[in-house]
């Protein structure tokens, strides 16, 4: 990943933050971890940082429970991110969507009928589109962070726990952490051959 991917990956996860703090529901920091399946301790940092901007403000609950409120800037902020990411996400929509098509529908022409999803992220729900364009089924859906989470009714569980249901081919579904993913499977045991990313401009 490159530094302007690294810097709109971490202004989305600051809006992502921004966003569920604006919500009704008093949220702890685990609460958002698990909800943005980002680890808690990348959650402590960009609240840490939000929170020294002037963005967000703690407010102290009974029972030693922390609360994460938006301030009249953060409010703005929230605004302003909004609209710096609809340009990029709508062009990353456009390209992924595309890529995993010719992939999928390359499995397809195979005889592939089932794959597994490892990086459940925005990006997989737009391969998950193009899964279902291509006539093929989701198997299971994994990822190192946040598993406990559902997509699409699939529980997310980590690879470790998803390798030990069989030989499924597996297709990387995340932009920012397909790497680190497939070097993953690898250590876990799992030959290259079984395991696809797109190809193309964006991904």
């Amino acid at each position: 990943m490159n530094g302007d991917d690294e810097k709109v990956l971490d202004t989305y996860r600051s809006f992502l933050l921004l966003s569920e703090i604006s919500g009704e529901q008093q949220l702890s920091q685990r609460e958002l971890a698990k909800r943005l399946g980002i680890a808690l301790g990348l959650v402590n940092s960009y609240l840490k940082n939000l929170v020294a901007k002037g963005f967000v403000r703690v407010a102290n609950f009974p029972r030693n429970r922390y609360a994460y409120l938006l301030t009249p800037k953060g409010f703005a902020e929230k605004s302003r991110l909004a609209y710096q990411h609809l340009s990029y996400f709508s062009g990353l929509y456009t390209v992924a969507r595309q890529d995993y098509l010719t992939l999928f529908k390359s499995l397809s022409a195979q005889g592939v009928r089932t794959v597994a999803f490892c990086g459940i992220d925005e990006v997989a729900e737009i391969a998950y589109l193009s899964l279902k364009e291509a006539g093929l089924e989701l198997s299971l859906a994994m990822d190192s962070e946040g598993s406990g989470r559902k997509f699409f009714d699939h529980p997310v569980v980590t690879p470790a726990i998803g390798l030990l249901s069989g030989n499924h081919r597996i297709v990387i579904t995340s932009l920012k952490r397909g790497g680190v993913l497939r070097e993953e499977l690898i250590r876990l045991g799992v030959d290259q051959s079984r395991i696809c990313m797109a190809e193309g401009r964006g991904l």
